[in-house]
């Protein structure tokens, strides 16, 4: 334990909660992505096709190298939550983001009314994995305040983390 009383699984936690989540993305994305992406395409006609577009250019090789990218950010991450007894705000953060990216997974599945890539693993591991995750924090007294302007920073880092890491996997690919 810390001097805050956090022990390693509430801050190396995120890593494996993390790497668990992702095993499950590794292995249905980029498939899942090829064989239903005709059926929201159509559904939600609003959307930009750039987003289609850039959806439907993700190749396997480009996932699991993007998926290499964020396991750096979040082992970082969780580092950052260990040095600092779960008060590091980056750590915080990145807690914050993978929560609400389960949400998103949920949100995502029962938009296409079915099972999505990360939808399976989002309400086993990623949800009750960060509530736990910041109960503990809380209880020690390390936990930040999260306000509504959290909640937007948390998903806008994880949108940020995400699109950085598949550019970062496009140029190492070229």
């Amino acid at each position: 334990m810390t001097d805050s009383g956090i022990n390693s699984l509430v801050t190396y936690g995120l890593f494996a909660a993390w790497a668990l989540h992702d095993a499950e993305e590794v292995v249905y994305g980029p498939r899942w992505i090829r064989e239903n992406l005709p059926e929201p395409r159509e559904r939600f006609p609003g959307a930009p096709e750039a987003v289609w577009r850039a959806l439907g250019s993700v190749d396997e090789r480009e996932f699991r190298a993007a998926v290499g990218v964020m396991a750096a950010i979040v082992a970082s991450a969780a580092v950052a939550g260990r040095r600092s007894g779960g008060r590091s705000a980056f750590y915080q953060g990145a807690l914050n983001g993978f929560g609400l990216h389960g949400l998103v997974h949920l949100a995502q599945a029962a938009a296409v009314r079915g099972v999505t890539p990360g939808s399976v693993t989002s309400p086993l591991v990623v949800v009750p994995f960060t509530l736990w995750a910041r109960g503990r924090l809380r209880r020690a007294g390390v936990l930040r305040p999260t306000r509504g302007r959290n909640v937007v920073t948390g998903l806008a880092l994880a949108g940020g983390a995400t699109a950085l890491a598949h550019t970062v996997a496009r140029r190492l690919l070229r």
